[in-house]
């Protein structure tokens, strides 16, 4: 068997890596470099009992995303071109909380999404890699065994720490990861592959607390967000002049998660494309020297962004327990003296919320600061916006495609013999 396939009735069939995170589900196959779908992690759960929908899929006429529930009346759907229609009593949840699987019902619906309309083929030909959070709890991890055996009847299961996979992907088995999501950033110390979780440190400011400081900003000088799905056309205005647009007709009864959802989407798009982090604590002097960035809202108002950008993106690293540069040095600081120093020679910089301009820079003059005199630091931050986001997903993607990873797997056969408790054994 080569690498990350396995032999299926004489054709070789290849590996799969779920990479599950609070922003999106990261799905596809080994071997290959980026995922094959990113999938939003949440789901939008409507009632089966509606007039007929009119937002069907404009070449089959059919709603192919809807998964009809068993008994009950509520429609499920899953993926941007349907979670992002409005639809009346719509309700949006995610299916993860802090970092891990919490509800496994919503979860199941996008596993089989993924099976049905991303990978299109059945799930007891592909041995199925998955990541995990480095906090992740027995049971949970348990379950998720248990899900893939017994309900996909997956030939063979594998489950790693996603800090362990970024740092395969940069090449690394020893590394300081830095991980910067949607919900929060955490540092986590990897050694010859394995977590050092008494040295693992994580905290809440992540790309969705950027959002709402976006969000409260943007209110406060009483812009008008409204989100794209309310714009049916604008006209061009002058800078700062008020928006000129005419509204959709929507359906009613639109459901506040749906629009919080919608809303968050814009300020992160709002977030990429104007903040940007100095390279040194915020000064007014230094920001007011760098050039405005121009954004316009979906509505068409626009307007140049100044010192705020720099303002916003600032409140990352300057937290005195929370900044990111204290995450990553007190992490170090809670590991043996002896693998400190490797620690900071390779810090893995991952995760979409590290896309802002100037945020590896940043972490690298925080560390310096904090590091002791002698330590020669290294920061190792992917030019490219795949690499950076889908860092673990990476790291699974090459993992299950090396020769000498193919003896790890829990194969079914193995589970059957020693069921569910086999992931604690095999693995780490």
């Amino acid at each position: 068997m080569s690498g990350g396939t396995m032999l299926y009735g004489g054709d070789e069939i290849g590996a799969l890596v779920f990479d599950p995170g609070h922003h999106s589900l990261r799905v596809g196959y080994a071997q290959e470099d980026s995922p094959k779908a990113e999938i939003p992690s949440v789901v939008g759960i409507g009632q089966a009992s509606q007039a007929p929908d009119t937002n069907l899929d404009p070449e089959t006429k059919t709603d192919n995303n809807v998964t009809p529930g068993n008994s009950d009346s509520r429609k499920f759907y899953v993926d941007t071109n349907y979670v992002n229609v409005p639809r009346s009593h719509m309700e949006v949840q995610t299916y993860m909380k802090d970092g891990m699987i919490d509800n496994w019902e919503l979860f199941e619906k996008v596993i089989d999404y993924a099976y049905a309309n991303v990978i299109q083929s059945e799930p007891e030909y592909h041995p199925v890699l998955f990541s995990e959070a480095s906090w992740n709890v027995r049971n949970n991890r348990e379950k998720l065994t248990e899900l893939m055996f017994e309900k996909y009847n997956v030939p063979a299961f594998f489950l790693v720490k996603n800090a362990v996979l970024a740092a395969f992907s940069s090449g690394r088995a020893t590394a300081l990861v830095v991980d910067s999501g949607a919900t929060h950033t955490s540092a986590v110390p990897v050694h010859e592959g394995y977590v050092l979780s008494q040295a693992v440190v994580k905290s809440p400011l992540g790309g969705d607390f950027l959002s709402r400081q976006c969000r409260q900003h943007l209110e406060k000088h009483g812009i008008d967000l409204s989100p794209v799905y309310k714009i049916a056309s604008k006209d061009v205005v002058k800078e700062r002049d008020n928006a000129r647009c005419t509204l959709r007709k929507l359906p009613e009864n639109l459901t506040q998660s749906w629009q919080n959802y919608m809303l968050q989407l814009m300020m992160q798009d709002f977030q990429m494309n104007v903040l940007q982090v100095l390279e040194n604590p915020y000064d007014e002097r230094v920001a007011a020297q760098i050039p405005t960035v121009h954004y316009e809202f979906p509505n068409g108002y626009h307007q140049d962004f100044a010192s705020e950008r720099f303002k916003i993106a600032e409140s990352l690293f300057d937290n005195a327990m929370l900044g990111a540069g204290q995450l990553a040095s007190t992490s170090v600081g809670m590991c043996d003296a002896d693998v400190r120093l490797s620690l900071f020679g390779s810090v893995v910089v991952t995760g979409g919320n590290t896309l802002l301009q100037g945020f590896p820079e940043r972490l690298n003059r925080d560390l310096q600061l904090r590091a002791p005199s002698n330590t020669r630091l290294k920061m190792i931050s992917a030019n490219g916006s795949v690499e950076r986001r889908f860092g673990a997903w990476i790291g699974g993607s090459i993992l299950a495609s090396i020769g000498t990873f193919q003896q790890m797997w829990i194969s079914s056969q193995e589970y059957e013999e020693a069921g569910k408790s086999q992931v604690e054994r095999k693995c780490p």
